[in-house]
């Protein structure tokens, strides 16, 4: 554990002290396009904060690499070999959209060919374990598929939420905290090696989040751009593959005792298959409702709206921040609910705990459609948002002197009409699909 932790602090530093100087050199690079009237942010902001990401990964690999422990994972295994492979092709054609705007089908390609060159290296699904069936070997042909598929859709899913400040690195690093205690668990309590470069592969990423999260938070001073959104896309989906289809679940030895027991024992046979969809639950749920609701309205399904789940957010009252920490309060829910149900599925307290916090989190999401004004007495203590406006005394004897009576007074000590929230839309700088088409023109249309 203290060498992972180590590899985590290295990263997480790496990234943080790079992303400065990247800014000062995407700024120079021009990699920091004008606004336009559907952007999130309101002053031109760089990106390409994808560089001192996949820095911070090449470091975190090079200080693993020469850990006592960790250094077998190396040995053994190809794995962070592969993954490095498939990360710089996906990092080196983000760049380059960042600056340049590639196509979307070139984009959505070299996201296929990243993908193939972790399969060709033994990164690939071997194997899926199936409730009610067993284990299920795959063919070669059969775990390419799948493989690719699962790395395309994380990567789009993660970059789909990436139009907020903070936003896809926030969630990423909340999925990669659940799934490097799922993984450490697995390497630990069960002693399958197998285990140990997803878990390492889950360290390095929570560094990359938090390293440049602290430059991302709002009001952000750069943007990850596509070079870090599918960077870290590719990385989370190379540790779920890894212990999806490489960990083998008959090693484990669960099948024994009754059939109650082997039943509750077996959770976290299955949970491989659960976990990774928790991990890219919202981003995943995003991505289809982003799909169908273009579909729906006969418009291409790389099309940029006003409709994402943030944005949603947004346009009901609720601020920057506020959305952005409502999306990890989900996050979180959905992937450690995943992971205390894998340690413990015999407890009805745990089904309880996330029903009692889901309804927490409904209630948060509808608080800006109401607007209680607290008593006089208690305005102290409250946000000056839920205070009665004060009346200034020449106001209010002027309203008499006019003849208006009290009624006209009681107006004017009414709360003032809520704000027109602010058109948002995707972001063209961090906000867009990761295979969708930017707009090579800045709209200047005022609403």
């Amino acid at each position: 554990m203290r060498e992972y932790l180590l590899t985590l602090c290295i990263t997480a530093a790496v990234t943080y002290l790079l992303t400065g100087p990247v800014r000062k050199f995407a700024i120079v690079a021009g990699a920091m396009p004008e606004i336009r009237a559907r952007d999130v942010h309101r002053e031109p902001t760089p990106r390409l904060g994808g560089i001192a990401m996949f820095f911070g990964l090449c470091t975190g690999l090079l200080v693993a690499d020469h850990l006592t422990n960790l250094n077998q994972v190396f040995e053994t295994s190809n794995e962070p070999r592969a993954l490095l492979s498939g990360a710089a092709l996906i990092w080196l054609i983000g760049v380059l959209d960042d600056k340049f705007d590639i196509d979307a089908l070139i984009k959505l390609g070299a996201q296929m060919i990243a993908a193939g060159v972790m399969v060709m290296q033994g990164l690939t699904i071997l194997w899926l374990p199936i409730p009610g069936v067993g284990t299920v070997a795959l063919t070669q042909w059969q775990g390419t598929l799948l493989t690719v598929a699962l790395v395309v859709i994380t990567i789009n899913a993660v970059n789909f939420v990436d139009g907020l400040d903070g936003l896809a690195a926030g969630m990423v690093c909340i999925a990669s905290a659940a799934f490097f205690m799922y993984a450490y668990r697995i390497w630990y309590s069960y002693g399958i090696e197998a285990a140990a470069p997803a878990t390492l592969f889950a360290a390095i990423l929570m560094g990359m989040c938090l390293g440049f999260l602290p430059h991302n938070m709002h009001p952000a001073r750069i943007f990850m751009g596509d070079s870090g959104s599918m960077l870290i896309g590719l990385v989370l989906a190379a540790g779920a593959i890894s212990v999806t289809g490489q960990v083998d679940p008959d090693v484990m030895n669960l099948f024994s005792g009754s059939e109650r027991n082997t039943v509750h024992q077996t959770v976290p046979v299955y949970i491989p298959l659960l976990l990774p969809l928790t991990i890219i639950a919202i981003p995943a749920a995003d991505l289809i409702l982003a799909i169908v609701r273009r579909a729906w309205r006969g418009q291409s399904p790389f099309a940029a709206d006003r409709g994402h789940l943030h944005h949603r957010l947004l346009e009901i009252g609720h601020s920057h921040s506020r959305s952005v920490l409502i999306m990890y309060f989900w996050s979180a829910l959905i992937a450690f609910g995943a992971l205390t149900y894998s340690v413990n599925s015999a407890s009805m307290w745990i089904v309880l705990g996330v029903v009692i916090l889901s309804a927490i989190g409904l209630v948060l999401l509808l608080l800006p459609r109401f607007t209680p004004r607290a008593p006089r007495w208690a305005e102290a203590f409250v946000p000056p948002r839920y205070r009665r406006r004060k009346v200034l005394p020449e106001t209010a004897a002027a309203v008499v002197d006019e003849g208006n009576g009290p009624a006209e007074e009681e107006r004017a000590e009414e709360p003032a009409e809520p704000r027109t929230p602010v058109a948002v839309g995707v972001s063209g700088v961090n906000g867009a699909t990761a295979v969708g088409p930017r707009s090579r023109t800045a709209s200047r249309t005022t609403r």
